[in-house]
């Protein structure tokens, strides 16, 4: 019994096996038209037209190629019916417009409503070349062929959407307030790979001087060499410039496709999305959810700056009004009471009673001039927490690492650490920061701070060239000087699988804090 096309390899007198009259072929004819269209995954029907072609003619090799933007063959669909591998068709060959015959090898156009699809390719023909009863099998096949991909690409870009938009219902989720900026953009860059089914995603910020640099990254992100990267911070220039979708071909036919961020309340920014041959959706696709997507991510961007900028200048306009009360109320009634208070020693006959009333009128006059500093301070900007200073390090050193670090924070850090501990700290950061930058040539880095009761702990860890022995410790000798002022450690050791481990330590009792 001949097998239906699709399920299972057949033998040898299958291939054989080919129309031999009118009601035969109008019989396999029939059997193709419902094999292909009982699939609703566009790949599966390209595979399901290419076996079916197979069976029609008694070939034993057939592939459907797929038309790219260029107007020639981009995707190679294959199938055999003697386990040959090898393709007909190769991309990057130009599609056919009418029905070929040559060299062995039958070409059949595939329009989807008029425009040129694809190709549905023959060969290896037993007993001779193929024939005009051939065409017009092939031809019927590919007619049925063009409404089934159109359902099935229908169908896909339904799914698609339907996807789409529950990730970014759950990305609404995610961005109400309270959220921070670098919060929401890990947040974007996570949905946007989600969603697209790409390997990597990222939110690439374009800062007014400088390079590029990746604020937030999802999966597992394409190294790229020196050209590559080059050629990709231009179309992210591009992008920022033009705010239209661009997609970046990589080798090995990968693809980045780039979407702008039209956000304006923040940095210009791009969302990336990077897509190998096997997973690349239709470009038209992809291009016009992508760029959906990306607006609707960037009001949320808008949003959550507002927010915080509406949150900062709150908490200025309540330290102004605290300083005017101080100054207008408090002080103002200190002042008349130590006028009282004078008074009343002129009137005072006993020594001991002035002297007491001139040292209540000194106190005053001593919390008058603290009270005066105390409104200074509240009028001028006031000092950022820890957390906020070691992610503005970070992220200054964005443009010259080329990617953001992750920072993670654990313990107290914002209520204990003195300003003392705080500037050594951020200096010693920025001092690996800067050695990453420089020598280790890596791809990634972690920072980590954790503040316990008796010790504060910076850890950053990278996946560079690693450590090596002969290494001048010019920046690390100041580090180690830093560390030992305040009786701490300085620790260097390789990290697994590749790149280095640095922890600076020192211990954090209550006379450290100042208690």
């Amino acid at each position: 019994m001949r097998a239906r096309p699709g399920h299972g390899d057949p033998d040898e007198d299958d291939v054989n096996d080919v129309p031999s009259s009118f009601e035969d072929a109008a019989a396999r004819l029939l059997e193709a038209f419902g094999s292909i269209s009982s699939e609703l995954d566009t790949h599966a029907v390209l595979e399901r037209i290419a076996d079916s072609a197979c069976s029609l003619t008694g070939a034993a090799r057939a592939s459907v190629g797929v038309s790219g933007s260029d107007g020639r063959v981009d995707q190679v669909v294959t199938a055999s019916r003697r386990n040959r591998a090898a393709p007909v068709l190769h991309a990057g060959e130009d599609l056919p417009r009418e029905p070929t015959v040559g060299g062995g090898v039958l070409r059949i156009p595939v329009r989807v409503r008029g425009t040129l699809f694809g190709v549905i390719a023959l060969a290896d023909k037993p007993g001779g070349d193929f024939d005009g009863d051939h065409v017009m099998l092939v031809s019927a096949l590919a007619g049925v062929a063009s409404f089934v991909i159109e359902n099935a690409r229908a169908h896909a870009m339904s799914e698609r959407r339907r996807r789409w938009l529950e990730v970014f219902s759950e990305l609404t989720d995610q961005l109400m307030p309270p959220v921070t900026l670098n919060d929401a953009l890990e947040a974007i860059a996570s949905a946007a790979r989600e969603a697209s089914g790409g390997t990597s995603a990222s939110v690439v910020q374009v800062p007014a001087e400088g390079q590029p640099f990746a604020a937030a990254t999802a999966g597992d992100p394409m190294t790229l060499d020196t050209d590559e990267r080059s050629a990709l911070n231009d179309a992210v220039r591009t992008v920022v410039a033009s705010a239209e979708v661009v997609e970046v071909p990589v080798r090995d036919d990968w693809r980045i496709v780039l979407a702008p961020l039209r956000a304006h309340l923040t940095m210009p920014g791009v969302l990336t999305v990077t897509h190998t041959p096997a997973t690349r959706p239709d470009e038209f696709e992809e291009h016009e959810l992508l760029s959906s997507f990306a607006d609707h991510a960037a009001l949320s961007l808008d949003r959550t700056q507002a927010l915080e900028d509406r949150e900062q200048l709150a908490v200025i306009s309540d330290r102004d009004r605290i300083a005017r009360e101080l100054h207008d109320v408090v002080i103002q009634r200190l002042f008349a009471t130590g006028l009282h208070m004078q008074s009343i020693r002129a009137a005072a006959a006993e020594p001991e009673l002035r002297e007491r009333i001139d040292q209540a009128v000194k106190d005053l006059d001593q919390t008058i001039r603290d009270i005066r500093g105390t409104i200074f301070e509240l009028q001028s900007r006031p000092r950022s927490s820890l957390r906020t200073e070691i992610r503005d390090t970070v992220s200054e050193m964005v443009p010259k690492l080329g990617f953001a670090p992750s920072v993670q924070t654990f313990g107290p850090v914002d209520s204990t650490v003195e300003p003392k501990i705080q500037q050594q700290l951020v200096a010693v950061l920025r001092e690996a920061l800067t050695n990453v930058a420089d020598h280790a040539e890596a791809g990634s880095v972690s920072v980590e701070l954790q503040v316990t009761d008796d010790r504060l702990s910076l850890k950053v860890s990278d996946n560079g060239r690693g450590i090596e022995d002969d290494r001048a410790e010019n920046g690390l000798r100041n580090v180690r000087r830093r560390a030992a002022l305040l009786g701490g450690s300085l620790d260097l050791w390789p990290n697994d699988p590749s790149g280095t481990v640095f922890v600076w330590q020192v211990p954090y009792t209550a006379d450290a804090r100042g208690e």
